[in-house]
């Protein structure tokens, strides 16, 4: 990054007071379309395969491809942001997802849903670190645990009115529906943001901050062949599979190269990677690839669970995850008084112990648990969930300047990103090799066993995360309007 950006140059519009309670309802009202999406239309595969014709491989390139979109974008929001100000790219990001969602509901076959999807994953990509950077840019330090609590709630809404919405749509109406109810939210988000959005485009004179072009040619396809081949374990062979090793092998380089070159680069890298030797930054990334690890390979686990063992819809299991999003959700409203009472380390360790312990009645369950008892344990679970990611996102953005913290929000979320994908992997390849037709919930055990392996690990790692959740560097926040 140019000094422009690490503070030395003032923008004006900087300067101007940030309204954080209209700030909060524009970002989330747009961000939640995002959220929402990617739990609609993971249930909606199967129907998707029946009304265009098409084969389950084929479908799962309506996930696949707008997943690995919205991870190949993440790298770009720093550089775009400076130059071009986060209001104006967060309405860009929203109208091109509002736009992506609109010609995916006209799609007339599987190619063009397919691209369409694609299209929606740059915009979803670009909102998701983008929201949580002007969130934390603009609000005064000691309110920004509460803050990250507030914009987490579409994380914590999505999985409860997701699937709602998912049934609804797949009982009553046509799949495209899955695609249009985007567009009004979207629409209404993007007004919100016109309207309560400080903008903060850079001001004439000050230079424009260029494109590391090298630094984008090497870590956006190292990102895209790490996701793409981890995505193939779920098929038979596993890690060993020809589809898996080439694309995470190819990825591995080009990340080290990326690494390299970055380093040299120092400030005007695609993303400064500088910011790993900030402790807040360091320690955060780590948490948050290990915890990233365990909740996405949980979340692939929990519906197989009541589908292939138990025998449910998929949308009666995902009535049956209700509990743990309520539980998320709940959280939401106690953690930022946690964090202010007892540190953020604390919390994320507790958060990431209750996590793994009501993760373990699942390693014991068979196919006649009770289904009360493990509704229970699910909410208890969320809780853990909802707790442990407000103080390790918050904390990574402690002794960092403002102007640091695009690259601080694309640090964390491509290690969540990155943890996400190969929990998911990990948990696919071990449910297949330990289950056998004597014992199927054995691959299930096993699995789960792995998860709560993960959840201690990520617990390990909140040890060292910093104890306060405030702001310390030299360079103030833009004030605040309450």
């Amino acid at each position: 990054m140019t000094d422009t950006q690490q503070g030395a140059a003032p923008t004006a519009p900087s300067a101007q007071p940030q309204s954080v309670g209209r700030l909060a309802v524009a970002l989330i009202v747009g961000g939640i379309t995002s959220i929402l999406d990617t739990t609609i239309v993971t249930l909606a595969l199967h129907t998707l395969t029946q009304e265009l014709h098409t084969s389950v491989s084929t479908s799962q390139w309506v996930s696949t491809g707008y997943l690995l979109a919205l991870a190949v974008a993440i790298p770009f929001v720093s550089w775009a942001q400076a130059r071009f100000g986060g209001k104006r790219l967060w309405l860009f990001a929203l109208g091109l997802f509002v736009v992506g969602s609109a010609l995916c509901a006209c799609a007339r076959d599987i190619d063009a849903l397919i691209a369409f999807r694609i299209l929606q994953g740059f915009g979803g990509g670009i909102m998701l670190p983008l929201m949580m950077t002007l969130a934390m840019q603009n609000v005064d330090p000691s309110t920004r645990t509460r803050t990250m609590a507030t914009m987490s709630l579409p994380a914590a809404l999505g999985p409860i009115l997701g699937p709602v919405l998912a049934g609804i749509v797949l009982n009553w109406l046509s799949w495209r529906w899955l695609f249009l109810i985007n567009v009004p939210l979207g629409v209404l988000g993007w007004i919100l943001a016109m309207l309560f959005l400080v903008d903060d485009r850079p001001a004439r004179g000050v230079p424009r901050e260029r494109l590391d072009v090298v630094g984008a040619v090497l870590l956006a396809p190292a990102l895209a062949g790490l996701l793409y081949g981890l995505s193939n374990t779920h098929d038979t062979g596993g890690f060993a599979r020809t589809d898996v090793l080439l694309p995470v092998i190819a990825g591995a380089l080009l990340l080290a190269a990326f690494v390299w070159w970055a380093l040299r680069r120092s400030d005007a890298a695609l993303v400064d990677l500088r910011l790993l030797g900030v402790r807040s930054v360091c320690t955060s990334s780590i948490a948050l690839l290990l915890i990233g690890a365990a909740l996405f390979a949980g979340n692939f686990l929990l519906p197989l669970y009541f589908q292939t063992l138990r025998g449910y819809s998929a949308l009666n299991a995902a009535f049956l995850l209700i509990p743990q999003g309520a539980g998320a959700l709940l959280a939401r409203f106690l953690a930022g008084k946690l964090v202010d009472r007892f540190g953020p380390r604390v919390i994320a360790v507790v958060g990431a112990v209750v996590m793994a312990a009501a993760t373990v009645p699942f390693a014991l369950a068979g196919v006649s648990t009770s289904l009360w008892y493990l509704g229970v344990i699910l909410f208890i679970r969320g809780l853990g969930n909802g707790v442990v990611f407000i103080p390790i996102m918050t904390v990574a953005y402690v002794d960092i300047a403002r102007s640091q913290m695009a690259d601080a929000s694309a640090i964390t979320r491509i290690a969540q990103q990155l943890g996400g994908a190969f929990g998911t992997a990990l948990v696919a390849v071990v449910l297949t090799t330990a289950a056998s037709p004597a014992h199927p919930a054995g691959g299930f055990d096993a699995a789960f066993w792995w998860v709560i392996a993960m959840t201690a690990g990520a617990a390990l790692a909140c040890l060292v995360i910093p104890g306060r959740a405030e702001h310390a560097a030299p360079a103030a926040p833009a004030p605040v309007a309450h």
